[in-house]
């Protein structure tokens, strides 16, 4: 029967102590490595100083036979002497790195890769113009470059291939540093979110705070008559509108005669005209004992519809006569007038009170301060829900940033490493 292998318990490392760990638990892989990484990268490193001083020599060669001035030499020698100088010049300032590391190994290698490749393409450009003279030259050249590219062709497969494992420990060491920031930034915003829950809070008090004020004003004798009696107007306000409903049509026709001057109303008959089409409660409210005024326009309006100036369908017709008739001969609004009077009374008495003012005037200045508090509120939750997303992401981050370092100590060492934040 075959034993089911069993996952060893992780090994905990508090992160403030992880990069002390991670240096001690791989100072077994890494230094070997750092230390044949440096061997090729002196080798590297002499390699083109020997092919610096090969070009060296190539300069003060053909400065020399320039000098003796040969009919025959001397154009080969300026070509050589020309050909050397810009080598020397490409290649002086390659810079070598203090320490082994895979960034700064493979941006060597990609430096000094497209130095070498300049140089080769000097020398093909070149030497066509120095052939058939200077051979031994030409030829220590040759060799000193192939030594220089073959010494940087084992350095780059070395940081590529064989350091990859030190190259695993250095990425670890950014991203404990990446982890720490990260941290940083959380506590950064859970401040912020506790400053605006703090803020939230306070504001949520004083609202509540306002709104006991306006309820313990609205529980005053006169405002809750001032409630009652706006409650009335408003159920007299749909009964007006019911008894006037087929006067509604006719109204507006007879407003576009009289201002089109095809029937002739004085002016305080138009005005109420038009106080019965825009609000009609307080239009019948405002009327004398009997409604003259409606009653008047309403005399006129038949005489309109008598004379043909103003047309209706048969239906709205026959419901706007009817209702004209019972409010001129059957005083079928008295009712609901005296009713309109009391209520709209009611509410005057109610609103000119000293008592009623100054409540009216506190009750105002809380609802509009209740109504900035609010949106002050709706802009905190606003911030807290962005800063908890903010959080969100941050804390997968860290995760994943956790989970990608124990991943990297799992294949290095083989060992179930975790993190401890």
């Amino acid at each position: 029967m075959m034993e089911v292998g069993i996952m060893p318990e992780a090994l905990q490392i508090p992160l403030e102590e992880f990069k002390d760990w991670l240096e001690q638990e791989t100072a077994s892989i890494v230094k070997p490595l750092r230390d044949k990484g440096l061997g090729l990268l002196k080798d590297v490193e002499s390699k083109l100083k020997d092919f610096r001083d090969t070009c060296e020599r190539l300069f003060k060669d053909g400065e020399r036979e320039m000098l003796k001035g040969g009919p025959k030499t001397y154009r080969s020698a300026k070509a050589m002497n020309r050909f050397a100088r810009g080598v020397l010049e490409m290649t002086e300032n390659v810079d070598f790195p203090d320490k082994i590391l895979h960034e700064s190994l493979q941006m060597l290698c990609g430096d000094l890769e497209k130095t070498l490749e300049s140089a080769e393409s000097e020398r093909r450009a070149w030497f066509p113009y120095i052939e058939p003279y200077f051979i031994i030259d030409r030829r220590r050249f040759d060799a000193a470059l192939r030594r220089c590219s073959e010494a940087l062709k084992e350095l780059h497969t070395f940081s590529s291939k064989e350091y990859e494992k030190a190259r695993a420990v250095e990425e670890a060491f950014p991203m404990i540093d990446r982890i720490f920031q990260l941290l940083n930034e959380s506590k950064g915003v859970e401040m912020y979110r506790e400053r605006m829950d703090l803020e939230g809070n306070l504001l949520e008090k004083k609202i509540i705070e306002d709104q006991q004020k306006i309820m313990l004003i609205q529980s005053k004798d006169e405002v809750r008559g001032l409630v009652q009696a706006n409650r009335r107007i408003e159920e007299l306000e749909g009964k007006v509108k019911h008894d006037l409903r087929y006067l509604q049509k006719p109204f507006y026709k007879f407003q576009s005669l009289a201002r089109s001057a095809d029937v002739h109303l004085p002016f305080d008959e138009a005005r109420k005209l038009g106080e019965y089409l825009s609000s009609p409660f307080e239009a019948l409210a405002t009327e004398q004992e009997g409604y003259p005024l409606l009653k008047r326009v309403l005399r006129k309006l038949d005489d309109a519809i008598v004379r043909g100036k103003l047309k209706l369908k048969s239906s709205r017709l026959r419901g706007a006569q009817e209702q004209i008739h019972s409010i001129l001969h059957e005083d079928a609004l008295i009712p609901i007038h005296r009713s309109c009077k009391e209520a709209f009374s009611q509410r005057q008495q109610l609103l000119l009170s000293e008592a009623m003012a100054a409540f009216q005037n506190e009750l105002a200045q809380l609802q509009k301060g209740l109504r900035d508090l609010q949106k002050q509120r709706e802009l905190i939750d606003s911030r807290i829900a962005v800063l908890d997303g903010e959080h969100r992401e941050i804390s997968e981050k860290i995760k994943n940033q956790k989970g990608g370092l124990e991943k990297i100590l799992l294949g290095l060492t083989g060992k179930n490493v975790q993190v401890i934040l």
